[in-house]
Order: structure tokens, then C-alpha cells, then sequence
């Protein structure tokens, strides 16, 4: 990694002169109004990381470097609406048996996280490590500076305990 030597600064200025340069510049290059105030913070955040790489920070460069990053950002916004085009709206109204079956899933995940919240700190942070970041139990265990067995066996504790609340109804006085 190259030192700096004030391109950062030169870009900062250039986005204070005139912070919607780029969102004009994406709407030029035909990203729909929605979307142009993601497509020009995704673009300065791609020329803030890659701003070694500009050959010179002269001005003039500069802007031509950061229509550039502006165009990729807005092509690949175009080949990311291509892979998953937006649902359209048809009218379509929910049937009542969805709503209903939608009411007694939200009842059910409310039950869960209220099982989880009370759960004690102690089983609840492995669990969550486990569960939701995906992470080992060694990893889990160096981040809680604990040993990996009694990580395991807190998982255990918080599931079992999560599994009696379950079976009593989703509470957390189980």
C-alpha cells in the first residue's frame, strides 16, 4: 500500500464542492431515480478504498478516475436487476388462510426470541455464536475465553432449555 500523499484530501474536497456529482452522474448513466443515491454512495465508497490506485490525485484525473468507478457501479447495478428482476405488484391480496398461518408463525418466532432474550447471558451468547454467526465452538471459546467443551455444553444447556420452553408454549417461563 502506497503512502496517501493527500488523495484523500483532494477527494474530499472534490465531494464537498459538489456532493451530487455523482448521484448526477449515475442518473446520466441511466440508473433509475431510486436507485441513484445507492449507486453514487457505492461508488465513493469503492473510490475511498481503492484511491491508491489512482495513477495521479490531480483534479482533473480524479474526475475522470471516479466517472469511471461511477459506470462500473452502475453496470453492475444493471447485471445484479438483471439476475433478480423486482416482484411485480399484481394486486394480489393475500388469502386469509395466509394471513392466519402468517399470524401464527409471527406468534411462534415472537415465543422463540422472548425464550432466547431470557435465556441467561451465560448460554445465550454461545448460542447465538453458534446459531447465527455460524462460528466453531474453538472460535466461540477464544471469543468468550472459555475452553471449547464448555461451550459445547453451554449450547447444549441453552437448547434444552429453549426445547422446554417449546414444548410449554413458547414461554419464557419455562
Amino acid at each position: 500500500m502506497t503512502p496517501d500523499d493527500g488523495r484523500r484530501a483532494t477527494l474530499q474536497q472534490m465531494v464537498a464542492a459538489d456532493p451530487q456529482r455523482l448521484r448526477r452522474r449515475s442518473l446520466s448513466l441511466g440508473v433509475p431515480f431510486s436507485d441513484a443515491d445507492d449507486v453514487a454512495q457505492n461508488a465513493l465508497l469503492r473510490a475511498w478504498r481503492s484511491i491508491e490506485q489512482l495513477e495521479s490525485p490531480e483534479p482533473g484525473q480524479m474526475c475522470s478516475w471516479l466517472d469511471v468507478i461511477a459506470r462500473n457501479a452502475a453496470s453492475d447495478l444493471a447485471r445484479l436487476t438483471v439476475r433478480r428482476p423486482a416482484d411485480e405488484l399484481d394486486g394480489d391480496i393475500p388469502d386469509v388462510s395466509d394471513v392466519a398461518d402468517e399470524t401464527v408463525t409471527r406468534q411462534l418466532l415472537d415465543g422463540a426470541l422472548r425464550a432466547i432474550h431470557a435465556l441467561p447471558v451465560s448460554l445465550r451468547d454461545p448460542l447465538l455464536l453458534s446459531v447465527v454467526d455460524g462460528l466453531s465452538a474453538i472460535e466461540i471459546a477464544q471469543r468468550l475465553d472459555t475452553t471449547p467443551a464448555a461451550v459445547r455444553q453451554r449450547i447444549a444447556r441453552a437448547r434444552k432449555s429453549l426445547a422446554a420452553c417449546k414444548e410449554s408454549g413458547m414461554s419464557e417461563h419455562a
